[in-house]
């Protein structure tokens, strides 16, 4: 066989491994270093290959940003940050038809720009709003579905672990890709709240029957403060930082980190047990996305050296689609993708094939990426695998909730998502208008 077709064989052969539940790294590790060996035939050269990837995995400086992010999305968790601001929001919109559903929506968003893990926003908001709307009669569909469907911004709104992956793979700037995802994160949350208003003007029956609005009394201007401060100035600081060129990734994520945990502590919501639970967590998390991200190195090389990036180029090339024809084909394949697959290992495995042929289509790489993560999101909603789905169910205390109600619930929201998709591609500018 020819070293193309070895290459072909080994992305069909990764698909398959991560589908049968292989461990991702591992997939993508094998596959890659007897791909190497068997078109080399020389297994010092797959070697070399392992060893160059692992080096570059763990030596990078920007990727000092995963430990640093993570260590203040899990601070800002134990902080109670995201009910806060939940509650606070609940407030804003209780009035209005859906407002609930808003709520959860806009506190999603603002989670996401402290976490950047939609499994976390999932885990959290499912607790905290969907018996909350239940209790208000809310259809127990929309109920889970608008979390599920606001859960994902969590890996759009930055800071986020995806678009760090993908900043890697692409070796573009982390910074850049963090500010290139404000303003789609900032749509997509605009585009789900307005659907929940329409709907609820249009089909008031999708949101329920006989709701009832939100009881709580009006918070005091302290109570407003003390809830919003806090997190608002982690915002600040990190994009704040980010977006004024003042800080880099790096050290926003560190900045981000110590101020998170300053306010644990002003909040007594840390001792040193939940300090050492923490800086725990931490290191598995970053433990598992840097040997990840070492795989993916071997894998990028792997097909580099097969020459199939550049073969994929010239079969679309020589079939003379244009950019449209080009963008339909990548975002069918990313939605297909993403019912088997999780986000990381489409960014993992798609990515690396359609680098060569977006660049020599003049077309940035930090839109490319905004458009490959939010595809890529829009299978966390979707069967058989929608992860945000699954950990909502196992995160309800409810019995009457089946798998089935989360994904019928979460279905208009990934078409919203899919619409916004759309308007990105069509509108590079509201991506990367921001890096000026």
């Amino acid at each position: 066989m020819s070293p193309v077709e070895i290459g072909a064989l080994s992305v069909v052969a990764i698909v398959a491994m991560v589908y049968l539940g292989i461990y991702i790294p591992i997939a993508l590790g094998l596959v890659s270093f007897v791909s190497i060996w068997i078109i080399s035939g020389k297994s010092i050269l797959a070697f070399n290959f392992l060893k160059i990837a692992v080096s570059d995995g763990v030596t990078e400086y920007a990727f000092a940003t995963i430990p640093l992010f993570t260590l203040m999305g899990l601070l800002v968790s134990r902080a109670g940050l995201g009910s806060d601001i939940y509650e606070v929001l609940n407030r804003v919109f209780r009035k209005i038809t859906g407002g609930i559903g808003m709520a959860t929506v806009g506190a999603n968003a603002v989670f996401a720009a402290v976490t950047g893990s939609s499994i976390a926003s999932a885990s959290v908001f499912t607790r905290l709003a969907v018996p909350e709307m239940r209790k208000l009669n809310y259809n127990k569909r929309f109920a889970v579905g608008v979390v599920a469907g606001s859960s994902v911004l969590g890996m759009i709104i930055p800071p986020s672990a995806m678009l760090i992956i993908y900043a890697f793979v692409s070796e573009q700037s982390v910074g850049h890709m963090f500010l290139a995802g404000i303003v789609p994160g900032l749509i997509l949350t605009a585009a789900y709240i307005a659907w929940i208003f329409i709907a609820g003007r249009v089909k008031p029956s999708y949101l329920g029957k006989d709701l009832d609005m939100v009881k709580e009394t009006p918070m005091s201007l302290y109570e407003v403060l003390d809830k919003t401060v806090p997190i608002t100035l982690l915002i600040g600081i990190v994009l704040g930082g980010i977006y004024t060129g003042k800080l880099t990734p790096v050290e926003a994520g560190a900045a981000g980190a110590l101020a998170a945990f300053l306010i644990a502590v002003v909040r007594r919501k840390i001792d040193l047990r939940g300090l050492w639970d923490t800086a725990l967590e931490t290191g598995h998390i970053t433990a598992a996305i840097l040997f990840l991200i070492a795989m993916a190195s071997l894998y990028s090389r792997m097909l580099g050296y097969a020459g199939l990036p550049n073969e994929l180029n010239a079969l679309l090339q020589a079939y003379d689609l244009g950019f449209v024809e080009v963008m339909i084909i990548y975002v069918v394949l990313m939605l297909f993708l993403g019912t088997i697959l999780d986000t990381a290992s489409i960014i993992l495995i798609v990515v690396p094939l359609f680098l060569t042929l977006v660049e020599s289509m003049g077309m940035s790489l930090v839109w490319f990426g905004i458009v490959t993560v939010i595809g890529a999101e829009i299978g966390l909603l979707t069967p058989p695998l929608g992860i945000s789905c699954f950990v909502i169910k196992s995160s309800l205390n409810d019995p009457t909730i089946s798998l089935k109600d989360v994904f019928f619930g979460a279905f208009p929201f990934a078409v919203i998502m899919l619409l916004v998709l759309i308007l990105l591609i069509n509108f590079p500018i509201l991506s990367i208008g921001i890096l000026g």
